[in-house]
């Protein structure tokens, strides 16, 4: 019998054992849950308490021994759904909460300005932070958009810019005068979006991602690429100012 869907709602090895044993059994003491099941006598009672809590257990005393049932497996279900309302109760505790923590999060403490991010898993989650900051209306840009170095990245932005038009967030990307055309054409579909080539061929071995008081520089690698986040309004001033500059040299995209 695969029992990982009942670890996946939430009972421990254990209690899947004591269980399955009282399944077999039906009524029973103790002593035979234990050597049915494998689960020490020690803990057993533990388990047990457990599983009553759940729902899944009962018990009755008889001559002053406990016996145990379990209750038929249909039951499981009304387990479930208490564990769904358990967790809506707490979705909605904890963004009463959110306020809280992210202004802990958010204090302009100094070594919290620089976030390094190591492979493409942990770029993307740094890239998430421009749908933290930005709203409809808002936009992001990049300078120095590179040819992509692997198929992932590139399905990936790809559906990254359908959620971002579908939110209305605009996007003006400059993109190295060495990237396929295609890849150009395929930005400029999607809406709320303005892809150009640089003015230049000048190439980076980086690109900029600059928005609101963020800059994420990132270096990309088929190994593994590298993102520096420097949260300074500041600096993002001076790097939108550079974007800026080329932008105003560059051409609408024919």
């Amino acid at each position: 019998m695969d029992i990982k869907i009942l670890q996946k709602i939430g009972l421990t090895p254990g209690e899947i054992k004591a269980y399955l044993a009282l399944l077999k059994l039906g009524s029973s003491s103790t002593g035979p849950i234990a050597t049915k099941s494998g689960v020490s006598r020690s803990k057993l009672y533990v388990v047990l308490e457990k599983l009553s809590k759940k729902g899944l257990v009962s018990h009755v005393d008889k001559k002053n021994i406990r016996y145990f049932h379990a209750v038929e497996p249909s039951k499981i279900s009304d387990y479930l759904h208490e564990r769904q309302e358990e967790l809506k109760n707490l979705e909605s505790e904890f963004q009463n909460f959110l306020p809280e923590l992210q202004a802990y999060h958010d204090k302009k403490d100094a070594s919290h300005k620089i976030n390094v991010y190591s492979g493409f898993k942990a770029i993307k989650t740094a890239h998430e932070h421009t749908y933290l900051k930005l709203k409809r209306g808002d936009e992001y840009v990049v300078l120095s958009v590179p040819k992509h170095v692997s198929w992932d990245s590139l399905t990936f932005w790809e559906k990254d810019h359908l959620r971002r038009s579908k939110l209305g967030i605009g996007c003006r990307l400059l993109f190295n005068t060495d990237v396929d055309r295609n890849v150009v054409i395929n930005r400029n579909s999607f809406k709320h979006t303005d892809a150009r080539y640089m003015p230049t061929d000048l190439r980076t071995p980086t690109y900029f991602t600059i928005y609101k008081d963020t800059t994420l520089i990132t270096i990309p690698s088929e190994a593994e690429p590298i993102g520096i986040e420097i949260v300074s309004a500041e600096l993002t001033s001076a790097f939108k100012a550079y974007f800026d500059e080329f932008w105003k040299k560059s051409k609408p995209f024919k």
